[in-house]
């Protein structure tokens, strides 16, 4: 196949596995109406600490499941696997296109489809082990809407990569830049459902539909604090070590205050405030899950808003030239 062929063959991949994961989320919609509907027996005060008010929870596991909702959710399991799978196509085959054949994260766009790949990919590893089914439908819903927004408006043809990025350290940094983002952004996931869930249930609700699936807010809690702490020292390594190192070979400095380096120094600082906060201090609960949503905000803006804000700026502009001719019409 030609250059040109596997830049087509990507493209293709791209559309078929976005098509993918919306199936997904309609298989967990299927699964969430074929769920019975059994009120549950036991009380529970874990919204106490956060309101003090004694609501009705389900079990952790989120209460019965009908055969008809299980198939359902195998389906949805089974699509998310075959999605992830096209995904990946859709990565090798970008990374084929290119002439020489080089890594697939050369861009913004290149970087956000291998960014939503890993999500899934975390997602299916710790399937069993955490009893993820009840994420599907967040997980598939982010992933489609990225890809969409990457499509539309990131989108630019394969080129060589740029001198600054001809280092192995490129596959260093960028890899473990792009897993940290995977599992922060996991991570924030179950932040925002624990609040959700939390206010449902201070509310007297989040027994009953999609809620009445989603663990109860002590496991989410632990759940999203172990995301968090695999995520934060592989940060650690990618914006404060292999970062700079890159820095060094390719601009002759391991420090430059470039806007992306700051914000990703901000980043670390948030993340290590969440860190400290929970072993020393005991915070646990909403109060952590708003400073992790903090630093997911300072991760996607160092991805995102520095692109738009400070693009023209910045000593990463081979990730921002897209964004600059949107905003620049």
């Amino acid at each position: 196949m030609s250059h040109e062929q596997f830049e087509i063959l990507s493209n293709q991949a791209v559309a078929a596995c976005a098509i993918l994961y919306f199936l997904v989320f309609l298989a967990q919609v299927a699964a969430w109406v074929t769920r019975p509907r059994v009120a549950a027996e036991s009380t529970s005060v874990e919204a106490q600490g956060q309101g003090g008010v004694a609501v009705a929870a389900p079990p952790a596991t989120g209460g019965p499941v009908s055969d008809r909702s299980d198939y359902w959710s195998r389906i949805a399991l089974t699509l998310t696997v075959f999605a992830a799978l096209v995904h990946f196509v859709a990565l090798v085959s970008r990374g084929l296109a290119a002439d020489p054949v080089r890594v697939p994260w050369g861009n913004m766009y290149e970087f956000t489809l291998t960014g939503t790949f890993v999500v899934v990919a975390l997602y299916l590893a710790m399937y069993k082990r955490f009893s993820l089914a009840w994420m599907a439908p967040v997980v598939s819903l982010f992933v489609l809407t990225v890809l969409m927004l990457d499509v539309l408006v990131l989108y630019e043809p394969v080129t060589p990569l740029r001198d600054a990025l001809q280092s192995p350290w490129l596959v260093i940094h960028v890899v473990a830049a792009i897993l940290a983002t995977g599992a922060f952004t996991i991570g924030g996931m179950c932040s925002v459902l624990y609040l959700v869930k939390e206010r449902a249930l201070a509310r007297g609700r989040g027994t009953t539909g999609y809620l009445a699936s989603v663990p109860e807010l002590r496991s989410l809690d632990r759940l999203a604090y172990r995301w968090h702490a695999f995520a934060f020292p592989v940060w650690t390594f990618a914006a404060l070590i292999a970062g700079p190192i890159w820095a060094e070979h390719a601009w002759g400095s391991y420090w430059n205050w470039d806007p992306k380096e700051v914000w990703a120094f901000i980043t670390w600082v948030v993340y290590a405030g969440y860190l400290h906060a929970r072993a020393t201090a005991g915070w646990k609960g909403s109060r952590a899950c708003w400073v992790a949503l903090i630093g997911l905000a300072t991760l996607w803006f160092n991805f995102v808003g520095i692109n738009f804000f400070f693009g023209s700026g910045s000593q990463h502009s081979y990730a921002v030239e897209v964004v600059s001719r949107v905003v620049g019409g």
